[in-house]
């Protein structure tokens, strides 16, 4: 056994130093987890949350710890030391202020660029989060190598050291996921991960007063250019699991009275008029408003309703108030989201029955319950839950509708050749007699539009769908059109539980300025 050239330990100390760095290794790969996942969080008001944007953060953040590794053995191998331990985790703690300074001066930059979603999410990503991850990755190789100086057992040693790393990270992802994120908020978990990684430094940097000195010196600077330019401010009104809430003032966009909207992440979600909650502003829900009530006509049974998705709540509320009696079932997956429309975008629950759950499993679970109107209002810009897009969904949709019922949604495409929407017409087509897709009228081409997609057995509909109630508007079926112009339908795919390629079918808003 060798000893610590640099404090030569007494043999009763050198298990406790070997494993203060164990501990060392395994809070700092916590710390670069924590960050990976509170970074999906933290960009989702500038970028959404996409395959596309954790692809990114996977990536950069793995690649940054791959240079780490690297330079941290170099530098083990060239002399470091604890002392350089104690430098990296200070300049790693550093770094986590600097993602928060960093987005307010690249935000504004990137978001108003004609750059395509992937490149934004690349940039935004490899910006804040490459150097945090290079620094952290320094850590493991460079006490791995401290611990062998006291310890011969090179297997036992590495092991143990990469053990230990991939346990950190496991209790980091998981921690951050399940709880830190909903209880304190993105922006306070990575100033908490500052904090760790400062204290930990400090173990090492006692005897190093001029490095404390410094790292001081920068964190004070770096704190208060940060505070300056609103790096620690919350964007969101409430942070779930799932989004950054936020509630704003619309009533600039109704014609009399006040409004809200709630935003989720980075999209407004919908539009609820305090004493009119019929009154639909979106055009996509004003239009499935007006296929309900001409599919509805004027039956005098009480229709059943069931909302796949709740969202800011505006078209349960609506139901609510043309259908007093309506018996009205919501799957929403946020409870977050459930509580905020009820705090502040006047919805009452009342009769309504709101179910915290996906909506596929809430539907499977319907055994003996049928619905007049299923409405999907689940995708999340270009974020689209596979699992509701299928044939095996669609399938399930009829068998939970009574006879002659309708099942209507929205979605997200480009406009004229809209791949995802062309794919999911044949789906549908294999399980509904009747499908039609809606666009509103003067649509240009080339552009990013929320298209509603109808279904039945027996609905029928005309070319053209006039607004019989709310603002003046005109909708017109594409279905024929989207036949005959773009891609083939016979080239895309049929959508089925084993294969969804959406993000292929949404390449276009993916790749250029009409994903943002």
């Amino acid at each position: 056994m060798t000893r610590d050239p640099e404090s030569s330990p007494p043999i009763e100390t050198v298990r406790g130093r070997i494993a203060w760095y164990a501990l060392v290794i395994f809070l700092s790969s916590a710390s670069l987890m924590v960050l990976e996942i509170a970074a999906g969080r933290l960009l989702a008001p500038y970028i959404g949350v996409s395959l596309y944007s954790w692809t990114a953060i996977i990536g950069v953040v793995l690649g940054g710890l791959s240079l780490g590794n690297w330079l941290g053995g170099v530098w083990a191998d060239r002399g470091g030391s604890g002392h350089s331990a104690g430098l990296v985790l200070g300049l790693g703690a550093l770094s986590c202020i600097g993602i928060l300074l960093q987005l307010t001066l690249i935000a504004p930059f990137l978001q108003h660029s004609e750059l395509g979603l992937l490149s934004v999410s690349f940039l935004f990503v490899a910006a804040l989060f490459f150097l945090p991850a290079m620094l952290l990755g320094v850590v493991t190789p460079l006490l791995t190598t401290l611990a062998l100086r006291l310890d011969a057992r090179i297997g036992h040693i590495v092991g143990m050291m990469h053990a230990l790393a991939a346990l950190g990270s496991i209790v980091g992802t998981f921690a951050t996921g399940y709880l830190f994120i909903q209880y304190f908020g993105t922006r306070a978990v990575i100033i908490g991960t500052s904090i760790v990684l400062g204290l930990l430094a400090l173990t090492f940097l006692l005897r190093a007063r001029w490095a404390v000195l410094g790292l001081a010196v920068l964190a004070l600077a770096l704190t208060v250019w940060t505070q300056a330019r609103g790096g620690f401010l919350k964007p969101c009104d409430r942070e779930s699991n799932y989004f950054c809430i936020r509630v704003i003032d619309m009533s600039g966009e109704v014609p009399f009275g006040r409004a809200r909207g709630m935003v989720l992440d980075h999209l407004l979600h919908g539009v609820s008029h305090e004493t009119r909650p019929e009154l639909l502003i979106a055009p996509y829900t004003h239009l499935m408003d007006e296929l309900i009530a001409a599919h509805l006509g004027n039956r005098q049974q009480t229709p059943a309703f069931f909302f796949a998705g709740g969202g800011s709540y505006t078209q349960p509320r609506a139901v609510q108030a043309r259908y007093p009696d309506a018996r009205i079932m919501v799957a929403e997956l946020d409870p977050q989201v459930t509580a905020v429309a009820e705090e502040s975008l006047y919805f009452k629950p009342g009769q309504v029955r709101i179910i915290h759950s996906d909506a596929r499993r809430v539907l499977k679970n319907l055994d003996a319950q049928r619905f007049d109107v299923i409405v999907g209002d689940v995708f999340h810009d270009i974020a689209v839950p596979y699992h509701l897009v299928t044939r095996e969904y669609a399938e399930l949709v009829k068998s939970r509708l009574v006879p002659g019922g309708l099942y209507t949604l929205n979605v997200v495409d480009v406009y004229p050749d809209p791949k995802l929407v062309k794919s999911m017409l044949k789906t549908l087509r294999q399980v509904f007699s009747e499908v039609h897709v809606w666009i509103e009228s003067g649509t240009a081409p080339d552009s990013r539009v929320t298209y509603v997609i109808s279904a039945g057995d027996t609905h029928t509909a005309p070319v053209r769908l006039h607004a019989l109630r709310g603002p003046q508007r005109e909708w017109r079926d594409v279905v024929a059109l989207l036949a005959e112009q773009g891609t083939p339908m016979s080239a895309l795919p049929l959508l089925t539980d084993d294969h969804v390629p959406v993000e292929r079918l949404l390449s276009r808003l993916i790749f250029t300025e009409l994903g943002r």
